[in-house]
């Protein structure tokens, strides 16, 4: 099986960067829809689903070698290999933020050249001196319901994830999404995205990177986007004027002006 097979990859667009797009937890490729191809014409653009979502092979999930994110890093540099892409830029939603910033550091010099964090949280639980979001009982409450009913779970929470009461459709195409994951696969990865700690990982990041933020965002919330901007020295943080967890699907538009401009993307012809 080929890394580019494992994970499902496409591959659209034309220039000497690539921009490989990672998707969060419960969602596939399909959620970068509405920011991907705004790219295309000045970059490769690159999309893959993560190893037990999506298209990718389901039967490749070894939940002891997918019980840290840094597996699923080492999936995307795979990618980056076996594209021979020289020179990329890393998009990561959500728990992929994280993924993306553990390839960074993993990845040889010179290759991964910038990082885009939408929606990032290295820690979402609270702890001294630090607000992720979720104290440990919220999480175990969370991890409980979906162990005793998956479905109903996804059913409940992608409205409060997405945000956007206005817009029922969005919150739909998310349950959907969480709908379409195996439920034991979606368990366990569960488990390592909201248990997970990757503060540790911040000091060994060296790469440029641009940290998007939502204004209103219970999963992620404002607190935890600042707390990245300070412990990455020479970020860019932007907050944009939107609600949710996931503004590439609620605020297209922003989101890419944001990473164009993060970029230095040249005017379009």
């Amino acid at each position: 099986m080929t890394a580019l097979t494992r994970n499902n990859v496409s591959v659209t667009g034309t220039g000497e960067v690539a921009l490989v797009f990672i998707h969060g937890f419960g969602c596939d490729q399909r959620m970068w829809r509405l920011v991907a191809p705004a790219f295309e014409d000045r970059y490769r653009v690159v999309l893959l689903d993560l190893v037990g979502a999506g298209g990718s092979e389901v039967g490749a999930y070894d939940p002891a070698r997918y019980a840290a994110l840094q597996a699923h890093a080492d999936d995307v540099l795979a990618v980056v290999r076996a594209l021979a892409l020289p020179r990329v830029v890393l998009v990561g939603h959500s728990v992929s933020a994280m993924i993306a910033v553990l390839a960074a550091i993993a990845a040889p010099a010179g290759i991964v050249e910038r990082l885009v964090l939408v929606a990032p949280s290295p820690r979402y639980l609270n702890d001294a001196g630090y607000v992720g979001g979720f104290e440990r009982v919220d999480i175990e409450e969370l991890l409980e319901a979906m162990d005793a009913n998956y479905l109903g779970w996804s059913g409940a929470m992608a409205p409060v994830i997405m945000g956007h009461p206005e817009q029922p459709a969005l919150a739909q195409e998310l349950t959907d999404s969480f709908c379409r994951t195996d439920p034991a696969i979606a368990r366990h990865f569960a488990r390592v995205t909201f248990l997970g700690d990757n503060r540790g990982d911040l000091p060994r990041l060296h790469t440029p990177t641009l940290i998007l933020q939502s204004a209103h965002d219970v999963i992620a919330p404002l607190p935890v986007g600042q707390y990245l901007h300070r412990q990455l020295p020479g970020s860019e943080l932007v907050v944009l004027d939107t609600s949710g967890h996931c503004p590439h699907l609620s605020a297209p538009a922003p989101t890419i002006a944001a990473i164009d401009h993060f970029l230095g993307a040249a005017p379009r012809p």
